[in-house]
């Protein structure tokens, strides 16, 4: 029998999920989860889950982020997108609303055993449009992190222009100058020093300044700006 229009049946559940980002050893790296049931039963998978009644979309990825992660260690998160083709899961029609999360350089947050780091230039296979959602993230982290102080969140709270550097280098995908990291960031009135100094390791040489930001809510500092490979 068809199914009419305004039948319960045709009308689709909606999903959140969470694009969770971390530079970890030098990489960026997302989490991931395995499925443990059908469709696509032990592919990794983005945390996320069904929007209950009454419940807001922030709401929903917060309470499955709970069950993946201390969603007290997220210290960002804003909606990505929305994606909505109906053959997207084969076993249902279901939209879903994606999320942005980052995590802090340093940070180690408690996951269960099903969960793991993945990084996000070597994606194992992922169910259902879970890695094409992740390299949209990934794309939109690295525009954000252009003409924003979106650093803040991947950052940890203090910092010295060379470890900085590594955490933008490892979002970006390309090398940048930490001199001119800096020069952009301080001009933009983003970071600030902290009036430390941190001892140099074995390689010797002067003790670097430490830094912090200056804010810790995004904030848009130059909307046409772009951070350059390094030449």
């Amino acid at each position: 029998m068809s199914r009419k229009l305004g039948d319960e049946s045709t009308k689709p559940r909606h999903a959140t999920l969470a694009v969770v980002f971390q530079v970890r050893e030098g990489r960026l790296q997302v989490l991931l989860w395995r499925r443990g049931r059908a469709p696509h039963r032990g592919a990794w998978a983005l945390p996320g889950g069904l929007l209950s009644p009454g419940e807001t979309l922030e709401e929903s990825i917060r309470r499955h982020l709970a069950a993946k992660v201390d969603v007290r260690e997220v210290s960002h998160l804003e909606q990505l997108a929305t994606y909505s083709e109906p053959r997207r899961d084969p076993s249902a029609w279901e939209l879903a609303t994606a999320y942005l999360g980052l995590v802090q350089l340093g940070l180690d947050p408690g996951v269960p055993d099903d969960t793991r780091w993945h990084p996000v230039d070597e994606l194992p296979a992922t169910a259902f449009d879970h890695g094409a959602i992740v390299l949209a993230g990934r794309e939109r982290l690295r525009g954000k992190l252009s003409y924003s102080n979106a650093g803040f969140a991947l950052a940890p709270p203090t910092f010295t222009l060379a470890e900085l550097r590594e955490v933008y280098v490892a979002a970006l995908g390309y090398d940048v100058s930490a001199t001119n990291l800096r020069r952009v960031l301080e001009r933009r009135a983003v970071i600030e020093p902290t009036g430390e100094r941190r001892a140099s390791g074995r390689a010797g040489g002067r003790p670097a300044d430490v830094f912090r930001f200056r804010g810790h809510h995004l904030a848009i500092t130059d909307p046409f700006a772009a951070l350059r490979p390094r030449r």
